[in-house]
C-alpha cells in the first residue's frame, strides 16, 4: 500500500473512532506498528490528527475537548505558523507597549521579532524567555502557571492585566466561527485573553487555517473586535469578514 493511501485508511478510521490506539491500526490495517508510527507522526506534523501516548486523536475532538500540551502542539502546521509569526512581528514599531498571549502561534512570532525599542508584557513562560534573549524590556504578569499551555492565568494575572494599556496585542485561538467567535478550552485562559484584548488599542488573532470552522468551548473575543491574520481562508463563508488579512494570497 502506497504511503498516501495508508495516511486515507488511517485518517478514516481515526475521524470515525475519534481515539485509536496504535494497536488497533495495526489489527485493523494489517500494518506493522512501526510503520503505524510513523504514519501517525508524519500526519501529525501536518495537522491532521494529535499523536497521543499510544494512539492518536481526531484534530476536532481534540480541539474541542481541552487544551493539548505545547509539545504536542508546537509540530503542528509550522510553515503557516512561520508566515503567519513573520507577518505579526512586521506590525510591532519602535515604543509600543506589547501584549504576547501564550501559544505556539504567537511563539513564531517572537522568533521573527526585531523590534528592541518596544516593551513587552505576557503571559507565556517560554516566551518570556525568548523575548529576554533577544535582548527585549519584558514584563511576565504573575498568577497560576497552567502546566498544558505554560501561561499564568488566574485572578492575580486578571488585576496586572487591569493596569495595563497596550499598543497592540497578539493572540492565539483554538476554534474561529462566525457564530461563536474566537474559542479556547479553558475558562481561565479565556478571561486572561478577553481582559488583555479589552486593555489592547489594536488585538490581533494568529491564526492557521485548519482553526477556521472549529468551536471550543468558551469565547473570548467576537469575530468583529480583533483583526485576524492567517495564511489564506480556505472556508469561503469568512470572506465576508474584512478584518481577516491573508499573508499567503
Amino acid at each position: 500500500m502506497l504511503a498516501e493511501e495508508r495516511f486515507s485508511e488511517i485518517l478514516k478510521l481515526v475521524n470515525e473512532h475519534k481515539t485509536i490506539t496504535v494497536q488497533e491500526l495495526t489489527e485493523l490495517l494489517d500494518m506493522s506498528e512501526s510503520t503505524i508510527r510513523r504514519d501517525l507522526t508524519t500526519l501529525h506534523k501536518k495537522g491532521k490528527l494529535i499523536k497521543v501516548h499510544g494512539g492518536a486523536t481526531a484534530v476536532n475532538m481534540a480541539q474541542y475537548t481541552r487544551d493539548e500540551s505545547v509539545a504536542v502542539r508546537q509540530d503542528l502546521n509550522i510553515d503557516e505558523k512561520v508566515q503567519i509569526g513573520k507577518y505579526a512581528s512586521s506590525l510591532i514599531e519602535k515604543d509600543d507597549f506589547v501584549y504576547i498571549d501564550a501559544g505556539t502561534t504567537t511563539d513564531f512570532l517572537i522568533d521573527f521579532l526585531t523590534e528592541q525599542d518596544a516593551v513587552y508584557v505576557t503571559n507565556g513562560i517560554m516566551h518570556a524567555k525568548k523575548l529576554t534573549q533577544k535582548g527585549c524590556i519584558v514584563y511576565l504578569i504573575g498568577g497560576e502557571l497552567k502546566e498544558a499551555t505554560l501561561a499564568l492565568v488566574g485572578e492575580e494575572a486578571m488585576k496586572t492585566l487591569g493596569r495595563y494599556h497596550f499598543t497592540k496585542g497578539f493572540f492565539g485561538t483554538n476554534g474561529i466561527h462566525i457564530e461563536s467567535g474566537c474559542t479556547t478550552p479553558d475558562i481561565r485562559e479565556a478571561a486572561i485573553k478577553e481582559m488583555a484584548i479589552l486593555r489592547s488599542a489594536k488585538a490581533y488573532i494568529l491564526a492557521d487555517s485548519t482553526k477556521f470552522g472549529q468551536v471550543a468551548p468558551v469565547t473570548f473575543s467576537e469575530l468583529d473586535a480583533v483583526d485576524i491574520i492567517t495564511t489564506k481562508l480556505k472556508d469561503a463563508t469568512f470572506n465576508k469578514y474584512k478584518n481577516i488579512v491573508e499573508v499567503a494570497k
